[in-house]
């Protein structure tokens, strides 16, 4: 990861960036994943998903963001939760149960963190569901067109990201920690506006509040677990983020005992809630 912040600030541990750095050390063999992702983030045709699939999403349902910012967003956040987990010596399962290597477990969290909505192009709801069909033509393609698979290797690698696609919503429980990571991931994309729960444009309900209070989420290494999940919120109506959204997102997904996720209220005129973990 790169040891350079959005703000262009350097972190304190070297590996905070909120960007996957293909040139920086990592805990696990990046040639695949570095190989694979130029072609992923530039493939017209994956592109042109990413950017069909937020009509439905927010033009006609009025949600949020859900295109290639968000992709962008958690695929960053997949990658950075997944090298925090090596580097806590975290065994992954997905790859290595399906006869796969090592280098193909963050191949299969950046192609499923990319393509988890792209059902929204046929709908909002259950959207999860109708990805599947449509990333499976896509990997097809996309895995063939690479040098690191056979037709066996490209067939397991595409069962693995199904798996983490189907399992990013909470209605599936994740079997792997490689769907667990993409599940958790998109529900860290939640900064001001970006909340992964509905609002409602110009109301002043709970979840357009809170959509509204999360200031900035960082993940650093963890004190006793793998991973620390900091979010700094402005207002207490963020716990409604972190409660109704990321915890459901993490009970459940093989990391419960690996990531610590803490709130902290900054604004020192709102006592209400000043601190909560879980």
């Amino acid at each position: 990861m790169s040891d350079i912040d959005e703000g262009g600030k350097r972190n304190a541990d070297g590996h905070g960036g909120k960007r996957y750095d293909p040139g920086a050390d990592h805990a696990f063999p990046d040639v695949r994943l570095n190989d694979v992702l130029p072609r992923l983030v530039t493939d017209p045709e994956v592109q042109a998903y990413l950017e069909a699939q937020n009509v439905n999403a927010v033009v006609r349902k009025g949600y949020n963001d859900h295109g290639p910012k968000h992709v962008s967003i958690v695929r960053d956040r997949a990658l950075r939760l997944y090298e925090l987990l090596k580097r806590g010596d975290i065994e992954f399962n997905g790859a290595r149960q399906q006869g796969l290597e090592q280098a193909d477990e963050p191949v299969i969290v950046a192609l499923a963190a990319t393509l988890h909505d792209i059902g929204h192009v046929v709908h909002r709801d259950n959207h999860s569901y109708y990805s599947i069909p449509l990333a499976a033509d896509l990997l097809d393609r996309f895995l063939r067109e690479s040098d690191h698979y056979n037709t066996a290797a490209a067939v397991r690698v595409k069962a693995e990201v199904l798996h983490a696609i189907l399992c990013h919503h909470t209605e599936e429980q994740p079997l792997t920690l490689e769907a667990g990571v993409v599940r958790v991931a998109d529900g860290l994309d939640m900064e001001r506006g970006r909340s992964r729960i509905p609002y409602e444009k110009g109301g002043r309900g709970i979840n357009t509040l809170s959509s509204q209070a999360i200031r900035d989420v960082t993940l650093k290494p963890g004190n006793g677990r793998a991973v620390l999940v900091e979010i700094e919120m402005v207002n207490a109506a963020g716990v409604y983020q972190v409660d109704e959204l990321l915890k459901e997102k993490l009970r459940d997904s093989g990391l419960d005992d690996n990531v610590r996720i803490v709130a902290i209220n900054t604004k020192t005129d709102d006592p209400l809630v000043e601190r909560i973990e879980l």
